[in-house]
């Protein structure tokens, strides 16, 4: 999801100089680089400030996979850090990486020195320069000009910051409750004692005000302070325990004497259920030094890390390769607290039962990719993160679409969660939840949340049950916060279709046999927005008009897309789709025309670059592929059901030129990892083609090997090699294909075959070849 509704660009990516096919560049002036480490170690290959300019909206700082706590610093863009500004406002504990609109910054943080007089951090910021600044996987640090040094690190529900100070008597460290990256309604601080500050925030927003939600937090410092006090808008008050305060700046102030021990520790926990619960999470994971917290977050990122091993490709791939894997762990997030506890969608206190809580839904974007990634490479988290998916349903009356901590926020259209869930249910994620899952999922399918609900669901789900099709009706109110499907008629029908499709093959094998053939009706909806006059998908209005321009590059009704961009979205039934445009020589030459293709083969990264990427929000006005968004994520794919499987890798290879090792190096907003995991999902060469089955397509890998650790549990032979031995820019079609040495035409596999197989290989070579170009080779429509 890419929104945002103050973009502030730094220039068209196609400043950017071209990569080489596979490799990458550094953009120049940038020095920020993960931090070195000298035992060849995977963790030291990751760059966390990759996607921290041209709005990838990632964040550098310190965090443990799925983790609470997200502690990183804060530079004045909306969504937290952005590499071209040179001033930190404060480390904040809560950030989504790749998120299109202000969300999270909760309770920066900073250390300043002399006397506090000013209250608003965008002007008691630091200056800093990059050239003092490093980061890897659960550590950041950074030289501020002020003279102090900064070092963050996290666990699960805490975040650790070491401060090195010059030597003063006023050494201070701000904990700011009343600012954050989007609206704080309200904020109260305490100070419990010499060591010990509690606060209670409650924000909204994320792209436009919401309902609200309220993060606790206790911070224990390691020494105590000799003076403190707080701030209420403009006023300062030394000596002053508590401050309250309503949609304004509020805080507390804690001073050291640093002439002799220079150094401050402070650890901050977090809840989201009470105060007792960020107390809690204090006790289990604090009391720990940050040297003990910091190994002990670089011992886990290195175990995840290592759950993919890649052989091959050049230095600049392996970093980009390592980069995206590490930001397809960072959420979803934990919600519950040590004792099991979180708050509900219903905003009442609930215990997890054999089950980790997790919150924080994009889930627009992830059901494309990241949802599938992490099925394979967490499963046991994926499974927790389903049941929490329930619990809402459960617990709210409704399950969600893109949910922030505990509440719905509407953003995105379309019915994501049907596809996120059944691919739960067909990795063999919901044991024990099917028929609960299912029950869920066709109330969401078959109906419309009520008036007085937070949750949109299938908004124009009357008009689609009756029609066929989400009517596009410009200018509509909108009944609830967020984005409407009828200002998107015509893709909000396409995912209403692509989820019927994979809701029929759950209900189909559930039994549920009357359901099944009702929802494979439905997923044939999207003819019913196929304009013949055009030969392209089109919106219609409430009366059953095509409406809005003809032009497809022009098209309204299109969330961030046209229709040139949508008409490879119906993954479903992509023989179907085919037939529409008139069959697949017509299919091919649009998809040619789509991908540039001829530009492609003789400069694959100059086309990505220039043709392909006009911005980092350009999502309208064009017929060419937009590597950078959601629709057509899915597209290069493709081919394989248009018997030219060859050049899926050709798309593919280029399109993985567009992740670079610098802080331009992100295609696009990462999206709660949704591209990272594109990225590493292409890069091994398996790839989710039809979101929410068993469905895997087939291109060249970007490296000679990749070995991948799985879950005995879920993969009984616990491991799969993808090998290519040879691949290079220049050797890169598949002559032939063997899954455990047996013949493999097919251009796909299921998840069954990923269970039983130990190797999948490829040979390859320097020209296309016919593997995989056979009809019955391609992946099968549903139902």
């Amino acid at each position: 999801m890419h929104r945002n509704p103050r973009p502030r660009l730094r220039g068209p990516a196609a400043a950017l100089a071209a990569a080489a096919l596979l490799g990458g560049v550094l953009t120049a002036g940038a020095t920020a680089q993960a931090a070195p480490r000298a035992d060849g170690r995977l963790t030291e290959l990751v760059n966390p400030f990759i996607g921290t300019q041209n709005e990838g909206n990632t964040y550098p700082g310190a965090s443990v996979p799925f983790g609470m706590v997200q502690l990183s610093p804060d530079t004045g863009h909306n969504t937290g850090y952005d590499y071209g500004e040179n001033h930190i406002r404060g480390f904040s504990s809560v950030h989504l990486s790749g998120v299109g609109c202000g969300l999270g910054g909760d309770l920066p943080t900073l250390p300043t020195t002399g006397d506090v007089t000013e209250t608003d951090y965008a002007k008691y910021a630091a200056e800093f320069s990059h050239d003092d600044e490093k980061a890897s996987p659960g550590y950041y640090k950074v030289g501020l000009k002020n003279g102090i040094e900064a070092e963050l690190t996290a666990t699960r529900r805490t975040g650790v910051q070491r401060y090195t100070f010059p030597a003063t008597a006023k050494a201070n460290v701000l904990l700011n409750a009343g600012q954050s990256l989007h609206r704080t309604l309200s904020s109260e601080v305490e100070i419990l004692d010499d060591r010990t500050v509690r606060t209670a925030i409650k924000g909204s927003g994320f792209c436009q005000d919401t309902k609200a939600y309220t993060v606790y937090t206790v911070t224990h410092f390691d020494r105590p302070f000799t003076t403190s006090g707080t701030w209420n808008g403009a006023t300062v008050t030394e000596g002053s325990k508590k401050s309250s305060a309503t949609d304004a700046r509020n805080g507390a102030w804690l001073r050291f004497d640093t002439t002799e021990d220079r150094t401050v520790e402070a650890t901050t926990a977090l809840s989201y259920v009470d105060a007792k619960g960020a107390a809690l999470n204090l006790r289990a994971e604090g009391g720990h030094s940050f040297a003990h917290v910091e190994r002990a977050a670089q011992r886990t990122w290195e175990d995840r890390l290592e759950g993919v091993k890649a052989q091959g490709g050049s230095d600049e791939l392996r970093r980009t390769f390592y980069s995206s894997l590490y930001r397809s762990f960072l959420a979803p997030n934990v919600g519950s607290d040590v004792d099991g506890r979180y708050t509900g969608w219903d905003q009442k206190k609930h215990r997890a039962e054999k089950f980790t809580y997790y919150q924080n839904w994009s889930l627009w974007d992830t059901y494309r990719t990241q949802a599938q990634l992490l099925s394979l490479l967490a499963p046991r988290e994926s499974r927790d993160m389903a049941i929490s998916v329930l619990r809402i349903d459960a617990e709210s009356g409704w399950l969600p679409k893109w949910g922030y901590g505990t509440v719905e926020t509407n953003i995105m259209t379309g019915d994501p969660v049907t596809p996120f869930l059944t691919n739960a249910y067909q990795q063999g994620l919901l044991k024990g939840y099917e028929e609960e899952a299912y029950r869920a999922l066709k109330k969401n399918a078959d109906g419309v949340p009520a008036a007085d609900s937070a949750p949109v669901g299938r908004e124009a789900n009357v008009a689609y049950l009756k029609d066929g099709f989400a009517p596009y009706i410009k200018g509509r109110p909108h009944a609830k916060p967020g984005d409407s499907d009828y200002d998107h008629g015509a893709s909000a029908t396409l995912e209403y279709a692509l989820s019927d499709g994979m809701l029929a093959e759950m209900a189909r094998d559930l039994g549920h046999d009357a359901d099944a053939a009702r929802y494979e009706a439905r997923a044939q909806n999207y003819r019913k927005i196929f304009d013949p006059s055009t030969g392209f998908f089109r919106a219609r209005d409430a009366s059953g008009a095509f409406t809005g321009p003809a032009d497809p590059a022009q098209s309204e009704g299109f969330h961030e897309g046209t229709s040139w961009q949508y008409q490879w979205m119906v993954p479903q039934d992509i023989p179907g789709m085919v037939d529409l445009i008139g069959g697949k020589d017509a299919a091919n030459q649009r998809l040619d025309s789509f991908f540039a293709y001829d530009k492609l083969l003789a400069d694959p990264a100059k086309t990505a670059r220039e043709v392909w990427v006009n911005g980092p929000y350009a999502y309208y006005n064009a017929d060419k592929y937009n590597p950078q968004n959601e629709p057509d994520l899915i597209a290069p794919y493709t081919y394989l059901s248009t018997g030219q499987p060859w050049k899926t890798t050709d798309v593919v290879h280029a399109a993985l030129t567009l992740f670079t090792n610098g802080p331009t190096g992100m295609t696009g907003n990462d999206d709660l990892g949704t591209m990272s995991a594109w990225m590493v999902l292409s890069s091994i060469g398996v790839f989710p083609v039809q979101p929410g089955t068993d469905t895997w397509g087939l291109s060249t890998p970007a490296f000679e090997r990749v070995d991948i650790t799985l879950d005995r549990r879920y993969y009984p032979r616990g491991s799969l090699t993808v090998s290519a031995p040879g691949a290079s820019d220049t050797d890169r079609y598949i002559q032939s294909a063997r899954l455990d040495g047996a013949q493999q035409s097919r251009t796909y596999l299921t998840t069954d075959d990923i269970r039983s197989a130990r190797s999948l290989s490829f040979t390859v070579g320097s020209e296309p070849s016919g593997w995989g170009t056979s009809p019955e080779d391609a992946p099968p429509a549903l139902g």
